[in-house]
């Protein structure tokens, strides 16, 4: 989903969400934002850089009805990796990673289901990094 996909899908359900009171937003954001789009991913990288500011500016216009966070997943074994990393460029990935591994689009989603879930009541604005220590901010 493109960011303008975004905003037009979070701006129709922003009525919804704040008549609950309870609503949360969250946003998927890339290690790119971080490190630059590399391999033709320069737009891909850009707009997820605005999806990061739109988050943030979401956090502070829809509180307190609304919760607004992002995850920012670092290396995922997806087809985003297919296309535009080699095999080689992967396991440099993995040995660049305290943990030792590349991460999986179920560890993703867990980290969004966090931010989605009461667990995170307290939460809002913050950007959750999913890359196993590859990036530490």
């Amino acid at each position: 989903m493109n960011v303008d996909s975004a905003f037009f899908v979070t701006r129709r359900a922003i009525p919804h969400l704040r008549r609950s009171g309870r609503g949360a937003i969250v946003n998927v954001l890339s290690l790119s934002v971080q490190t630059g789009g590399a391999g033709g991913a320069g737009p891909y990288a850009a707009a997820k850089g605005a999806l990061e500011v739109m988050t943030r500016t979401l956090a502070k216009e829809l509180a307190p009805a609304v919760r607004v966070n992002a995850v920012m997943p670092g290396v995922i074994e997806t087809r985003h990796h297919e296309r535009f990393s080699t095999p080689q460029r992967m396991e440099e990935y993995r040995r660049q990673t305290p943990l030792g591994r590349n991460g999986t689009a179920e560890e993703a989603a867990a980290a969004v289901l966090f931010l989605a879930s009461g667990a995170s009541s307290f939460v809002t604005g913050a950007i959750l990094d999913v890359n196993g220590g590859r990036f530490m901010r």
